[in-house]
């Protein structure tokens, strides 16, 4: 009996010890546990910038997020302004009295910073630092050495200079490309839907014209005696080429805005059957002129003043508000194949654009010399 108490005894010891031990295995492991829950985590460090690849094929370090931008001229300024007004630290060039409406106030004041290409003087560097810019942007056609100059502007200010390109048929693509650099995403595929849109509904009409062999021979006259005019194959005729057959065809095609200077007899042998004028060109005078009398378009009554506000709808500058132009154009030479509410689609543009509800007096002032 005595025997059988004792192993009964060493085996209680026994289960009590290993209860113990298990115990004391749980609470050691709890307590790592505990520990490395309550030790820091490590910190991730977000990256403060990203490579961005512009039109030239250039690989341009640039801010991840996108905060304050300038721009490298005119041309510019009209592309990017509609997608992100808040983010300019300043303007290639102020905007004139007789438009700032179209503008909010609170942007009126921001500081001129030049233009890299064109007539018109130099980028102010000296400005431009001092408005400490994430990003500069040039937007429009490849300049021959573009990418040359920006590398050059990027190293000597340390602020990433980036090119899109940008013409008629391309700026619902480059607004994706802007939206992409700006982190502006939505905004940028409301203007790209409606560029490519509308420019897809032109198109559209222009092959059914085509197909009827339709298209009017028209020139376009710019200046203060209507003889310069922009060629065929220059980059600020696009919408002109798009919509007509333009009649301005010479061997040696001039880029500027101003395009090329001709003579009367050169125009009256082209002898359009259209001409439309600049703004601020001779629409005026033209019709009671006897020189001009002698072209059948203004014999016919077939020349028109260009819409303008707040820019010139088929150029100065050839930004994106060429779409007005186009769309305008075609409602002008090809009333029977344009199935669009013309007023409908100009004041749709405004709102997209500029946020700004276009009048019906609006409107019509602007586009009074401009209809049949």
């Amino acid at each position: 009996m005595k025997k059988i108490l004792a192993l009964i005894l060493a085996a209680a010891m026994m289960c009590t010890c290993l209860v113990g031990c298990g115990q004391s295995a749980v609470t050691e492991t709890e307590t790592q546990t505990e520990e490395k829950a309550s030790a820091p985590a490590e910190k991730v460090v977000e990256p403060s910038t990203r490579e961005f690849t512009d039109d030239l094929g250039r690989t341009v370090t640039v801010p991840v997020t996108v905060e304050r931008i300038a721009v490298s001229g005119p041309l510019t300024q009209v592309y990017v302004f509609p997608l992100c007004p808040e983010l300019f630290v300043g303007f290639s060039n102020a905007f004139a009295s007789d438009i700032e409406k179209y503008f909010p106030a609170e942007y009126l004041s921001l500081p001129e910073l030049g233009q890299l290409y064109g007539g018109k003087g130099t980028m102010d560097l000296e400005a431009l630092l001092a408005a400490d810019p994430d990003v500069v942007i040039d937007v429009g056609d490849a300049k021959s050495n573009m990418a040359e100059d920006l590398d050059a502007l990027t190293e000597q200010t340390g602020i990433p200079f980036v090119h899109i390109n940008a013409n008629e048929a391309s700026a619902a693509e480059a607004y994706l490309r802007l939206g992409e650099l700006t982190g502006k995403t939505e905004k940028a595929q409301e203007l790209s839907d409606w560029c490519r849109e509308n420019y897809n509904c032109v198109a559209d009409i222009m092959a059914k014209v085509d197909a009827d062999g339709a298209r009017k021979r028209l020139v376009y006259c710019l200046g203060d005696k209507g003889l310069n005019v922009l060629a065929e194959g220059s980059f600020h005729a696009g919408t002109i080429n798009l919509v007509s057959d333009n009649a301005a065809k010479l061997s040696e095609v001039s880029f500027s805005g101003d395009g090329n200077e001709i003579d009367m007899e050169q125009l009256i042998l082209w002898n359009p059957e259209v001409i439309v004028f600049e703004p601020n060109s001779v629409y005026d005078t033209a019709g009671a002129d006897p020189v001009w009398q002698e072209l059948d378009a203004i014999k016919n009554g077939e020349y028109y003043r260009c819409p303008w506000g707040p820019y010139g709808w088929l150029s100065t500058p050839p930004g994106v508000q060429r779409y007005l132009g186009m769309v305008w154009l075609t409602a002008l030479l090809y009333p029977d194949y344009v199935d669009y509410d013309l007023q409908e689609l100009v004041s749709e543009y405004y709102q997209v654009f500029y946020g700004y509800e276009l009048s019906d007096a609006e409107y019509k002032e602007m586009t009074q010399e401009s209809l049949k």
